[in-house]
């Protein structure tokens, strides 16, 4: 069985595979992976002001290292900070 452990930085990544087992791998989201247009309004307001989310693109190689992880995982664990800023990270991601 692999399990991915996603967190928020490289730091607490390393701190965390140290205590986990070999079927753990853990990385980092490098912290936000998306967020809403510079260019747009960002919402539809068309439609209940729908956010319209964007990848960041400085991101692009995290999100794809990501992606293969999760492909290869049997469960995935998203260990964000326990804060508002963590919580959007995982919404993210998931």
């Amino acid at each position: 069985m692999h399990n991915l452990v996603i967190v928020e930085s490289p730091a607490k990544a390393k701190t965390i595979k140290k205590y986990l087992g070999k079927n753990y791998e853990v990385m980092a989201s490098m912290g936000h992976v998306r967020d809403l247009p510079k260019s747009t309004l960002g919402v539809d307001v068309d439609h209940d002001f729908t956010p319209k989310y964007l990848n960041i693109r400085k991101q692009s190689e995290t999100i794809k290292g990501l992606q293969a992880a999760a492909k290869k995982s049997d469960k995935i664990y998203l260990a964000t900070d326990p804060d508002r800023e963590g919580e959007a990270i995982s919404w993210h991601l998931a």
